[in-house]
């Protein structure tokens, strides 16, 4: 069997998705700093639950996770940890970059995108998400006012 394929007590599985999470209005605030931070909460969150970050970049005002995750575990309910435990610890540590253009306790846009890459080669995704930056387009400056 292939190492993409996991056990369970009654079990045997190999389920991955491809998540987005956006900044609150678009914001681009996440600076390599916070984006490091980020990647570290996220990738606890996904130990606690049972889940194993495999990739993690994105840009300025978002993010792309790879997450391979057990049966037993709702995608929303993997979704909703990661937003709300990221978030809060972000909030804890000192990131004026993130505090000039975001206030209250908002981060995350209260969407995001999940697709599943059961159909899709592994390799191939994680490509994908390593290069986020490096083919991202230049975006205009977002306006003050």
């Amino acid at each position: 069997m292939s190492n993409d394929v996991r056990h369970g007590r009654s079990v045997i599985y190999s389920l991955t998705v491809h998540l987005v999470f956006v900044t609150k209005y678009r914001r681009g605030v996440i600076t390599d700093r916070v984006r490091e931070h980020l990647r570290g909460s996220i990738d606890g969150v996904c130990q606690k639950m049972g889940a194993k970050l495999l990739e993690f970049d994105g840009e300025d005002d978002h993010v792309h996770l790879l997450v391979e995750y057990p049966p037993k575990l709702a995608v929303s309910r993997l979704v909703n940890s990661l937003k709300l435990v990221s978030a809060r610890l972000l909030r804890k540590r000192d990131f004026p970059e993130v505090r000039r253009k975001l206030w209250g306790d908002h981060f995350w846009t209260p969407s995001y995108f999940a697709g599943s890459t059961g159909g899709a080669n592994l390799a191939t995704v994680k490509r994908y998400i390593q290069q986020q930056r490096v083919s991202a387009p230049a975006r205009p400056a977002l306006d003050p006012a």
